[in-house]
């Protein structure tokens, strides 16, 4: 009867051990389920987070456009004198420059007048930097984010300085028939707002921004000839002077390059951190027939 009693207290006590070490180790399973969970959460779902990095070097990139001139070099300053000796010298063959392109209007296609309108538009060109940088977001691909940011970034840098210099130098536009060397510093109406070109700074930090992203020459030549359709069919209609365009253009290219190199000076994106076979690799493409964003799995 002791033995009997003895094996029962045994097989009770083994059973109750192996209940416990089974319930452990389903519970450590669960612990570690539910990590494994959440870390493949913050993988997939990492948009808010992003949203909030790209926001902060939006704004960097932003303050470093107008800070940019404290860390120039003698080359820049040499490009500086370089670009006001050529904006000078056109200025004195603006008028004749005007003459050629308003002749040049009635043989344009309607068709590229009004790209260069739409395109240069505020609110069409910002519809089209926000697609590139929300598709870099919802895909999680950090090369085409980095391109929006350098996009929205610059475009938004400059154009805050040529909001501003529009109503400080107040220069008459070609078609108010005023001539080129009419200013009215805060003038306010609209023709007097002809320097510099809005449509030329979207259009150009735009385009020259998407250029910076492909090595082919021949397809950073067509991204600037995009660009410079806008400014191009701001001639035509006589909005600005060829002065007002040539200088804009300058101003455009110096900003997107300031910002793209604080993004790079500083890191802030690598390109090859989600570069993986496991996952489809989103990238901005061009070439002679094609043009936009694919996916490569």
């Amino acid at each position: 009867m002791k033995k009997i009693i003895f094996i029962s207290c045994f097989v009770i006590s083994f059973l109750s051990k192996a209940q416990e070490d089974s319930l452990s180790v389903k519970l450590d399973s669960i612990i570690v389920d539910s990590s494994q969970i959440q870390q493949v959460q913050t993988k997939k779902n990492p948009i808010w987070k992003n949203l909030k990095y790209d926001a902060s070097n939006m704004a960097g990139g932003f303050l470093n456009a107008y800070t940019q001139p404290t860390r120039w070099q003698k080359d820049d300053y040499i490009k500086l004198g370089a670009t006001a000796a050529g904006i000078t010298l056109l200025y004195f063959v603006d008028e004749e420059i005007n003459n050629y392109f308003h002749k040049q209007e009635p043989d344009v296609p309607g068709v590229i007048k009004d790209f260069g309108w739409y395109f240069g538009s505020p609110q069409n060109n910002y519809g089209i930097t926000g697609a590139v940088y929300l598709f870099g977001l919802f895909t999680n691909n950090e090369n085409i984010r980095q391109t929006g940011v350098l996009m929205i970034t610059s475009a938004s840098a400059a154009g805050l300085i040529q909001q501003v210099s529009k109503s400080l130098a107040g220069r008459a536009r070609p078609n108010s028939g005023l001539g080129h060397d009419h200013f009215k510093p805060l003038g306010g109406s609209a023709e007097y707002r002809s320097f510099p070109s809005g449509h030329t700074v979207l259009s150009v930090t735009t385009m020259y921004a998407l250029s910076k992203q492909f090595e082919n020459p021949w397809v950073k030549a067509g991204f600037w000839t995009v660009g410079m359709i806008a400014p191009v069919s701001r001639l035509w209609e006589g909005a600005h002077w060829f002065t007002d365009i040539a200088l804009s253009t300058a101003l455009s290219v110096a900003i997107v390059e300031g910002v793209d190199n604080y993004l790079k000076r500083n890191q802030k994106y690598n390109y090859s951190e989600f570069k993986s076979k496991k996952q489809i690799n989103w990238k901005l493409v061009a070439g002679p027939s094609q043009f936009g964003i694919i996916g490569v799995f």
